[in-house]
């Protein structure tokens, strides 16, 4: 399947991987200044203080981020497991409507998802929200790229329900999915 829109999902896959990177350099940072801290005290001087504050809730709201911005780039590349054991071995005439009926689902339910985290966006911006930890972070920073992961995803989802409603209506004896899970 030729995804027309693939290079907006590769920005959601780059924005997933500055995500992993982030939590990366954060980590890394904690465990240096700890281990200074460490040989600071062997060596007789006061403890620095090298700790990152709120760490654990900014790597949560990073993973988040990750997960969700990376969902339409695996979706396209068929990173998502698929259970194809019953319409594998249906005929492609037979095979392209439950794709079709699958495909659908998937977007209605995305679509619900995307609906919800849009209304708690909104209560968290008008009721200016932030955590709970040690750095109070404005809650709508990590619900906002929950919610564009989301809408990346929908979109990708929408886009292989159109293609696949063209073969069907158009050609279904032709459809076959490949290995990745697309047509």
């Amino acid at each position: 399947m030729q995804f027309r829109l693939r290079p907006l999902y590769d920005i959601g896959a780059y924005g997933a991987a500055l995500c992993l990177c982030l939590i990366c350099t954060l980590i890394t940072a904690q465990i240096l200044g700890r281990l200074t801290d460490m040989a600071a005290a062997q060596l007789g001087f006061d403890s620095l203080g090298l700790a990152i504050p709120g760490l654990s809730d900014i790597s949560g709201f990073l993973l988040v981020g990750a997960s969700f911005l990376g969902l339409a780039y695996t979706f396209v590349n068929g990173g998502h497991i698929r259970v194809t054991l019953l319409i594998g071995n249906l005929p492609p005439r037979v095979r392209v409507f439950i794709e079709l009926w699958c495909l659908g689902l998937a977007l209605v339910m995305a679509s619900y998802l995307a609906f919800y985290e849009y209304r708690l966006l909104a209560d968290s911006i008008a009721f200016n929200e932030t955590s709970y930890g040690l750095v109070p972070i404005p809650l709508w920073i990590p619900q906002g790229v929950m919610l564009a992961g989301t809408l990346l995803f929908c979109l990708a989802l929408l886009e292989a329900w159109v293609s696949t409603l063209v073969i069907a209506l158009t050609r279904p004896a032709t459809f076959q999915v490949d290995d990745s899970g697309h047509e």
